[in-house]
């Protein structure tokens, strides 16, 4: 197969572009596979891809490039195509509408995969028909603003699918938007090139964006608490934003400076984890826990808040990791605590998270991916277009068996838990 994406900047560094850059150098493997970044702002980018995979740009942001774009007039033009309902609108312009448009119009590939909403919708208003339409998920359909789902309900029924990574996000489009076959797959996380964790450490860990959704300051207020029955544990924060100075001030008003550490961003981020013992994550809202797996990866137990809509499709609770309410401080410390008082506990865990983790292996989630692009080309084969219809309609029986992986991964919790039972 011949598959292209499209992606907002593939120079950067965030949880899509991670997430694409796996995917598509396992698809590589096996596969004609390329990304086409919006913009280009660095020479390099920050995550290494595959060689296999052909990177390009459609927009050069480069100041020294001999190629700028720079001082385009058409970048002053808001764009029309791209919604304005997308959060990204203000990066975009008269500019990337007539390159993505030129782009689509030219494309030569079997299926072209969109990684965000406003991208999606050039996918369904330009792409070719010939050409299988697949439409990604990233976060979750219920944080779109309204105008945006009411475009997307009157679009995504062009496009052959949407790819969410949660079940309860696919729910949630089978309910919203109605007429389009969603496929719920998970993100892929490959395995850390250290050694696991032996979870010995005093360490907590905790990784993301430095932003509100995350809830930082319950955590750090929850570790306070650990902090005081147990000094001789750490908590490491990772990651930047902008939330990284009311944290500070945070730290410093509950005195905890010795115990808990913003420790800023650091790539790769697997040789931390792996330093810890346990991962904490505070999140109200998580489209699926990239680190919930990168921690499982490490060898972590996880304790997480059980909020909508990841967590609890990859922790099975009292197996390979502990549930707590949201913004419920002395829930999350009094798990914490639990862990930490624990050895023999802490260490089971973390054996149950590190054999949980194999199941978002790179290999095994390419592969769905490929075999749902499989299906929608042998659907658009089928006579009388026929094909999508009979896809969407049985698209329970016809996917389920792939893409119920929340459902596997929760069989093999249940035989866990029965077994430290014995």
């Amino acid at each position: 197969m011949r598959i292209s994406f499209l992606i907002h900047n593939a120079y950067g560094i965030g949880g899509t572009i991670r997430t694409t850059c796996n995917l598509a150098g396992k698809l590589a493997e096996k596969h004609d596979v390329e990304i086409i970044s919006v913009f280009r702002h660095l020479d390099d980018p920050l995550f290494a891809y595959d060689p296999r995979v052909r990177l390009r740009h459609l927009v050069d942001l480069r100041k020294d490039s001999q190629d700028t774009d720079l001082e385009d007039p058409r970048r002053k033009i808001p764009a029309t195509v791209f919604p304005s309902s997308d959060r990204r609108h203000d990066h975009y312009s008269a500019l990337t509408d007539e390159r993505i448009g030129r782009h689509l119009a030219r494309l030569d590939a079997d299926v072209v995969v969109g990684t965000r909403p406003g991208l999606n919708v050039h996918i369904a208003r330009q792409a070719p028909r010939g050409i299988v339409r697949v439409a990604q998920e990233h976060l979750t359909l219920d944080t779109h603003s309204t105008k945006l789902v009411l475009l997307l309900r009157r679009l995504y029924p062009r496009l052959d699918a949407v790819v969410t990574t949660t079940a309860a996000d696919a729910a949630a489009y089978r309910r919203r938007i109605p007429g389009v076959l969603v496929a719920p797959v998970p993100n892929s996380v490959p395995a850390s090139g250290t050694a696991p964790s032996k979870c010995t450490e005093p360490v907590v860990v905790a990784a993301g964006r430095l932003a509100p959704a995350k809830c930082y300051d319950d955590l750090i207020r929850a570790f306070a608490k650990v902090s005081a029955e147990r000094p001789d544990w750490t908590l490491r924060l990772y990651g930047a934003g902008g939330e990284q100075k009311k944290l500070a001030a945070l730290i410093g008003e509950l005195h905890v400076r010795d115990a808990v550490r913003l420790m800023g961003p650091a790539s790769p981020l697997e040789p931390e984890l792996a330093k810890a013992s346990v991962l904490a994550v505070s999140s109200s809202m998580e489209s699926f826990g990239m680190t919930i797996v990168e921690g499982m990866r490490a060898g972590l137990p996880v304790v997480s808040t059980d909020c909508p809509l990841g967590p609890r499709e990859i922790i099975f609770d009292g197996v390979d990791g502990l549930l707590v309410p949201p913004r419920d401080i002395d829930a999350m410390a009094a798990a914490l605590l639990r862990l930490i008082n624990d050895d023999e506990l802490r260490a089971t865990m973390g054996r149950a998270a590190l054999a949980k983790g194999e199941r978002y292996d790179p290999d095994r989630i390419a592969q769905l991916h490929a075999d749902l692009f499989q299906r929608l080309l042998d659907a658009r084969a089928r006579p009388g277009g026929q094909g999508r219809a009979a896809l969407v309609s049985g698209a329970g029986q016809l996917l389920g068996a792939a893409y119920t992986l929340g459902d596997v991964a929760m069989a093999a919790g249940r035989k866990a838990r029965r077994m430290l039972r014995k």
